[in-house]
Parts: structure tokens; C-alpha cells; sequence
């Protein structure tokens, strides 16, 4: 892999993904109006408003890095954009590497923003450097292997299979997948939430990036390894 294609593909990708509004809404609209209700109305169900913000963060993670980077790569594909770059010196890896940079910027953004409105409002979390520690690395994790999954998605169906399975993932994983509500940290999205939490409590969850860092390295290579330019 070559640093300096990879940060000028991220680069790309980041413009690529800001200009795109239903991206956009799923980046910041959506968390965002998570944020506001949960804080709003979430105690009358139950949601433990201590550590809720940093659920939304996961699920701004979990939006971001695997469907959005699905959706839009699987257009890419349709429409011939990746079968141009075949002609470029970019890689498989470095294409990969390029559009999980671009993703880890965009959930950078988001996590400010979630987490300033959240502070307003009158969230305060118990940080430690442990537990910022252990958050950055979850989330640093967790964007590898959503983008892993999201660009095996996309490099190996059609674009419009892509789109309807990616919102269906997208949606198990909101609703079952331990984003929001504590679940054993088997699967990356409840090892994300569960590390996310943790952190928001002051604590690490070693358990959790370990987790995540298996999930990270296996879908990585495999999306390296199944990825195809054209349909």
C-alpha cells in the first residue's frame, strides 16, 4: 500500500461523501434526531441517559462506515467509476484503506457533534484516559470491520442488491445488533456499543477490542480478497 494514494483517495472519498445529501442525512440528521429524543424522552423507556449519547455515537459508526461506504460503492461499481481507477496505480488495499480513512474523518465530525449537543444538554461522562483510550481504538476498530463487510457487499453484488440487503443489515444492527442496549460483545456492532458505553462510564473493555479487532482483521482481508472493480 502506498500512504500517499491512499490519503488522496480518502481525500476523494470524503468530498465525494459530502456532497451527497441522503449520505449526509444518514451521517448527521438521523444520529442527531437519536440523540435529541433519547435525551428528550428516552428515561420514560427505560434508556440509561448516563451513557446513551455514546450508544449514538456507535450507531453514527455503525451509519457511516458500513452503509453508507456500501451504498455509494456499490453505485461506483454500477456506473463504472471503480472499473476507471482499475487504470490508476490504486490497489484493492489501497482502495479499501482510502474509503475507511474518508469514513474514519466523517465519524471524527460526527462524534464532536453528537457529543457537543449531548454535553449542552447535560450529559456528563465519567472520562478517563483509559477509557478515551479504549474508545478511539473501538471506534478506529469498528469503522475496519464495518467498511470490511460494507465493501464485500459491494465489490460482489449488484448495486441494487447492495442497497436493499446494506439497509437491511443496517437495520438488524440498529434494532438487535447491541448498538444502543447491552449485548454480549460477540458481534462488532455490540462489541462497538459495549466498548462506546464503557468509555462513557470510565472504564476500558478489553474483551470488547478484542473482539473487534478479530472482526476487523477477518472481514478486511476478506473484502481484499473477494473485492471485484466491475459487476
Amino acid at each position: 500500500m502506498n500512504a500517499t494514494r491512499i490519503v488522496r483517495h480518502a481525500a476523494m472519498e470524503l468530498r465525494m461523501l459530502l456532497r451527497n445529501g441522503e449520505q449526509l442525512l444518514l451521517a448527521f440528521a438521523i444520529p442527531l434526531g437519536l440523540l435529541i429524543g433519547g435525551l428528550a424522552w428516552g428515561q420514560g423507556f427505560g434508556l440509561d441517559l448516563a451513557v446513551f449519547p455514546a450508544s449514538v455515537v456507535a450507531v453514527a459508526t455503525w451509519s457511516t462506515a458500513f452503509t453508507s461506504l456500501a451504498v455509494a460503492t456499490g453505485f461506483e461499481r454500477r456506473y463504472g467509476v471503480l472499473e476507471r481507477l482499475v487504470a490508476t496505480p490504486l490497489t484493492r488495499a489501497d482502495l479499501i484503506a482510502g474509503k475507511a480513512l474518508a469514513a474514519t474523518a466523517l465519524v471524527a465530525v460526527q462524534a464532536a457533534l453528537l457529543s457537543a449537543v449531548a454535553l449542552v444538554w447535560g450529559w456528563r461522562p465519567a472520562w478517563t484516559p483509559a477509557g478515551a483510550a479504549s474508545a478511539a481504538v473501538a471506534i478506529g476498530l469498528a469503522i475496519a470491520a464495518f467498511a470490511g463487510l460494507g465493501l464485500l457487499l459491494a465489490g460482489t453484488l449488484k448495486a441494487e442488491v447492495t442497497l436493499a440487503l446494506a439497509n437491511l443489515v443496517y437495520l438488524a444492527g440498529l434494532a438487535l445488533g447491541g448498538l444502543i442496549a447491552d449485548q454480549p460483545p460477540w458481534l462488532p456492532t455490540a462489541a462497538l456499543g459495549s466498548a462506546l458505553r464503557a468509555a462513557s462510564a470510565g472504564a476500558g473493555a478489553p474483551l470488547a477490542l478484542l473482539v473487534l479487532a478479530a472482526w476487523a482483521v477477518t472481514l478486511t482481508l476478506i473484502a481484499r480478497k473477494a473485492f471485484r472493480w466491475t459487476s
